[in-house]
């Protein structure tokens, strides 16, 4: 009556729950990696000379088309964005600024901002411009 469990190697894996879980999350991460991308819609203006690295370092000033005013993409009035924009200096111990217009904003709230960040100081200062197709047409 004396009886040994005799215990044997499962020779036979079962992979479909782990491909299933797999095809899932492989599923969500393409669907939601292109909603990740930080970073305010705007139509930069186009040039034929080689736009600023918008990755390179420094805090980003963005001017949406309805004039918003957006430092490193979190908004702020015209009137107080030099706060802003000394607190992220600050924060990433850097002095430059790169400044990124709607082509659709007046050229006047451009030349404000430009003034106002001479004003405080800001000697280093990026224009980000979108790069001009060869076969595009030119807009009049």
């Amino acid at each position: 009556m004396n009886k040994k469990r005799e215990y044997r190697a499962l020779a036979e894996i079962n992979v479909t729950n782990l491909v299933d879980v797999v095809l899932v999350l492989l599923i969500i991460f393409m669907i939601s990696a292109p909603l990740l991308q930080s970073g305010i819609e705007v139509d930069l203006p186009k040039t034929k000379t080689a736009a600023l690295d918008e990755q390179a370092e420094g805090v980003v000033l963005t001017i949406d088309r309805k004039g918003g005013i957006f430092v490193n993409d979190v908004w702020t009035r015209l009137e107080n964005f030099e706060s802003g924009v000394d607190k992220e200096l600050k924060k990433a111990n850097r002095s430059s600024v790169f400044l990124r217009a709607d082509s659709l904003v007046p050229y006047g709230v451009v030349v404000e901002v430009i003034g106002r960040l001479k004003t405080m100081g800001i000697e280093e200062l990026g224009l980000i411009t979108g790069k001009e197709e060869n076969n595009q047409p030119k807009k009049k």
